[in-house]
């Protein structure tokens, strides 16, 4: 009975066989990977968690409203980011209206209005490939046209210029993807509506774009304000006793503020570093958390 039984189960073939014990390869390798992944996701929450464990520690007993309103000092207990902090605001709000609107217009065109040939696809691809030069390359770049050339000096107007260079590839990328999401349905029941293009633009395109393309503006600003080497490049000082007034003064930001306190000797300016590290994370803290909630407000809104 037995062997009738064995004789009557189903037998697997050579070939369903191999191909099971493939599946079980790939699972197995599927399942280290997995590890790997995981564990090295592990270690970098672990080296980021000290590192901020580290600045908070050191630099919170310094955060006060004299360290805000302070100007830059070679006494370590009177040094401020008050130059720092208001040259860090001047130059995003002047990066924001000449990034935004140029970004925005170039993303619109591209995907909009400009011809579905070679040159748009060249275009597209190099606008792309900006966003990985070098920061400090577009420092050289604002110091040789707008300082030298144009002749705006180490100013205001040419660092908020050279940060736009920066930040507008990603503004224009990120905001042709945005414009990608609404779907050729609506445009063509606009158009059938007797509206002009520009107004199927304004008055659907871009509503419904709206959260990816602020989203990407926020995010873009945001990295924009913590970079220091095509600022320092292109004019701004380390260390300066004066607001700014105008797009013609001279300037410093914050992480070049934060760049002079760490190269100097006694440990007091180095717990100033720290303090000033927590004041531009909490800068951009903030504009990421504007980011996620104009996101989900105009989601809602359009959804």
């Amino acid at each position: 009975m037995n062997e009738l039984n064995q004789a009557a189960a189903p037998s697997l073939s050579r070939e369903e066989m191999e191909e099971q014990a493939n599946i079980n390869r790939r699972k197995r390798i599927n399942s280290i990977w997995h590890g790997i992944f995981f564990g090295c996701t592990v270690i970098a929450i672990i080296f980021l968690a000290m590192l901020l464990y580290q600045i908070l520690s050191v630099g919170l007993p310094h955060i006060n409203w004299e360290f805000l309103t302070s100007f830059p000092s070679r006494r370590p207990g009177a040094a401020g980011v008050k130059a720092a902090l208001a040259g860090s605001l001047w130059i995003m709000g002047l990066t924001a209206l000449i990034s935004f609107p140029l970004g925005v217009g170039a993303a619109i065109y591209l995907y909009e209005y400009a011809p579905k040939n070679r040159l748009t696809r060249f275009l597209e691809l190099n606008i792309g490939n900006l966003a990985g030069v070098p920061s400090i390359v577009y420092g050289m770049i604002g110091l040789s046209i707008f300082a030298n050339i144009l002749g705006f000096g180490r100013t205001l107007i040419t660092g908020a210029l050279t940060l736009s260079l920066l930040i507008l590839p990603v503004i224009i990328t990120s905001s042709v993807e945005a414009l990608k999401t609404v779907p050729d349905s609506m445009r063509q029941n606009a158009l059938a509506l007797g509206v002009t293009k520009w107004q199927m633009i304004t008055g659907v395109v871009l509503p419904f774009a709206a959260p990816g393309i602020a989203t990407a503006c926020i995010l873009a600003i945001s990295r924009g304000i913590g970079e220091a080497a095509p600022l320092l490049v292109a004019g701004a000082v380390g260390m300066i006793l004066a607001v700014p007034t105008s797009i013609f003064d001279q300037y410093t930001v914050l992480p070049i503020q934060i760049y002079d306190w760490t190269g100097r000797t006694l440990k007091e300016f180095h717990e100033k570093a720290s303090a000033g590290i927590i004041v531009l994370l909490a800068i951009l803290l903030f504009f990421n958390v504007m980011a996620v909630i104009i996101r989900k407000k105009f989601g809602k809104r359009y959804e």
